[in-house]
């Protein structure tokens, strides 16, 4: 991996991180709206809220180097808020797919994650993780 510069290696673990989240996500997901009978968006919330938090553990273990910018606390509140901002784009595409297009409600759930996953690599490697 010598010739892959250092960001294409944060995105490459990040990658990683983020599959291993968006199975969280899909997991809770699928368990709440076909398991349980939720509804869509509930389903969905709850899934990216706890794939958000999953994601940040190993994020911080393999990909970012945690406290660089902020302390521990405020670094957890701005990966919250920056994730929110991924939630409302992912609630958004579902709410596209699934509702307007018609779509199964899980391809609509792999093109929203997909559009999210850069968004979520960006922000948090340029604001939340970036050294000072």
């Amino acid at each position: 991996m010598k010739f892959l510069s250092n960001q294409s290696k944060l995105l490459a673990r990040y990658f990683v991180v983020g599959g291993a989240a968006a199975g969280v996500d899909f997991s809770v997901f699928a368990l709440l709206y076909s398991g349980l009978g939720w509804h869509w968006f509930t389903s969905a919330t709850i899934g990216f809220l706890l794939a958000t938090a999953f994601n940040y553990a190993l994020s911080v273990y393999f990909v970012f180097t945690s406290g660089v910018r902020f302390a521990r606390r405020h670094e957890i509140a701005l990966v919250f808020l920056v994730s929110s901002v991924g939630l409302m784009m992912n609630q958004l595409a579902l709410w596209i797919g699934f509702e307007k297009l018609q779509i199964d409600v899980y391809l609509a759930k792999v093109c929203a994650t997909g559009s999210v996953f850069f968004w979520n690599f960006g922000a948090r490697r340029y604001f939340i993780f970036r050294a000072r």
